[in-house]
């Protein structure tokens, strides 16, 4: 795979729902493999129908996407993905280890058992987010924030050259956050990554791009979101948006 080409291209995307335009016009690029880009908006605004459009599981009306010159569908396989809703049932009893293994089920296969390669990537997945003494513990009886670094981990076994995250920070601490995104900025290292947020101050402080969608999408290549961008995107005035935000974030034009 080329490394000197565009990481994510989407050129005049459109996605409907029915009758009901979910995205307008998307035009996006990332140009380096080592951003971390934020894309914040209001809920119902297409942040997550974005990042499959990204994954290949929901196809535009119109438009293209392209991950590394080719289509989702081709380089998938380049992309890690972390949901905002998992699907465990936290009372059942499965361990950090086959959690994270599960990551490697389209190599291995539905019926056939894990290979050495599988398993090794795995325990590599686990030691990038400090979680390998915990890999014989269950899931369910982990802190929302070392569950979120077991999910990061699943993500990393098919070592990824784009992390898509959906609201990684939901529902942990401020201390919690904080180590999440010490992880993130580590592994932006050697990745691309993109990241559903409502939370601005992480915005501010941990991330190196950011786009607001809300339908349409609005970005500049930089953190610094300019304030008639913000109105546009929530449709009210800023102050009601990012009361306390530090000042940075917000641009006058």
């Amino acid at each position: 795979m080329k490394t000197n080409v565009n990481v994510i291209e989407i050129s005049n995307l459109w996605v409907h729902y029915g009758d009901i335009p979910v995205l307008e016009d998307i035009n996006l690029t990332v140009e380096q493999p080592r951003d971390l880009m934020a894309i914040i908006g209001p809920n119902g605004g297409g942040k997550t129908t974005l990042l499959k459009v990204i994954l290949g599981l929901i196809k535009p009306s119109k438009g293209t996407v392209k991950i590394f010159r080719e289509s989702p569908a081709i380089n998938r396989k380049h992309i890690g993905y972390v949901s905002q809703h998992s699907t465990f049932d936290f009372d059942f009893p499965i361990s950090v280890w086959e959690v994270v293994l599960m990551g490697r089920m389209g190599h291995a296969g539905l019926l056939k058992s894990y290979s050495k390669e599988d398993k090794l990537k795995a325990y590599n997945a686990l030691n990038i987010v400090n979680m390998v003494e915990y890999k014989d513990h269950q899931i369910g009886k982990l802190s929302g924030g070392q569950r979120q670094r077991v999910f990061i981990a699943r993500a990393l076994t098919t070592e990824p050259k784009i992390l898509l995250l959906d609201e990684p920070s939901s529902g942990l601490d401020t201390h919690m956050q904080g180590e999440l995104y010490d992880l993130l900025s580590k592994l932006k290292k050697k990745m691309a990554i993109i990241m559903v947020t409502h939370d601005l101050t992480a915005v501010s402080l941990h991330v190196d791009t950011v786009a607001c969608l809300n339908r349409k999408l609005f970005y500049h290549g930089s953190k610094e979101i300019p304030r008639e961008d913000l109105e546009a995107a929530y449709h009210c005035p800023v102050e009601m948006i990012a009361h306390g935000v530090p000042h940075r974030v917000l641009k006058d034009h």
